[in-house]
């Protein structure tokens, strides 16, 4: 059964350290592979690159990551913990009944779990699956024309961009052969509504497609605001995206930027990997 909080807020705080105390760094690396661990710190990275753009909404945002291996588990953010307080060995894994794998002072977001238990186990592909509500994101989900192809980070969204109708907060299993219907194979997905959504085959591929998503709504949303006619981009140009992507980034941004981004986070606080 999916494990819900129902502690009042006020309670959550004082199990932060509780947690660091349950979960050293030495017990859980201990317990997990060397692939599962690499997963856990670069997850536990992008939590921090996330709070960093302040994209977090206090604690009601979730990403995940698969766990390398036969199992079905994923790791998710333990439920009242900071962005910039995750760390590898906080993450919470569970199966894709909610059922947590390891020992855990946390619960789970349960719209997080219902959202990412539908991708993990619909796509083969989805080792990573990360959703915000910034208010760019909304915004634009809130609109009926959707993402516009009016900047250049647009071209790189649309042809892999997906829309799911708003239903509600995603808390009942009958919502998820729906979410995994309109997402279908696109990586991009346009929550009405709601927010935005990436999935991808690496955490660092995961993070640069939400990043990418972002700016272009962020730069749709103060481009609308200026008041003026806005130029279309040119259906071939956005045709030939993929193409451009490949030959500006060497082949993925994700894996480009994903070292600097790690440098960054070493110099302003290396705990994410504990």
């Amino acid at each position: 059964m999916l494990a819900v909080s129902h502690n009042e807020p006020g309670d959550t705080v004082n199990h932060v350290s509780d947690i660091h105390t349950e979960l050293s760094t030495s017990s859980v690396r201990a317990q997990v592979s060397a692939e599962e661990w690499q997963q856990r710190v670069n997850l536990a990275a992008a939590y921090r690159l996330v709070a960093l753009h302040g994209w977090s909404d206090l604690v009601f945002t979730h990403l995940s990551a698969r766990v390398p291996g036969p199992e079905h588990h994923f790791l998710i953010n333990p439920y009242g913990m900071l962005f910039e307080e995750v760390t590898a060995s906080s993450l919470v894994k569970i199966d894709l009944d909610g059922n947590k794998v390891m020992p855990s002072e946390y619960d789970i977001n349960p719209a997080g779990f219902t959202i990412h238990s539908a991708i993990h186990a619909a796509r083969d592909d989805a080792q990573a699956v990360f959703h915000v509500h910034t208010a760019a994101g909304v915004a634009v989900s809130a609109q009926a024309g959707g993402v516009l192809p009016i900047s250049q980070q647009s071209i790189f969204v649309l042809p892999q961009l997906a829309y799911h109708d708003y239903e509600g907060v995603a808390l009942r299993d009958d919502e998820k052969p729906r979410l995994v219907r309109d997402l279908g194979t696109k990586r991009f997905l346009m929550l009405r509504n709601h927010g935005t959504l990436t999935v991808a085959n690496t955490v660092a591929n995961a993070f640069s497609q939400l990043y990418t998503f972002e700016r272009t709504c962020e730069i749709q949303v103060r481009a609308q605001a200026g008041g003026g006619p806005l130029i279309h981009i040119s259906p071939d140009i956005i045709a030939t995206s993929a193409e451009q992507a490949r030959g500006a980034t060497r082949g993925g941004g994700g894996n480009l930027a994903w070292p600097a981004l790690l440098r960054k986070l070493d110099r302003i606080d290396p705990s994410y990997a504990d």
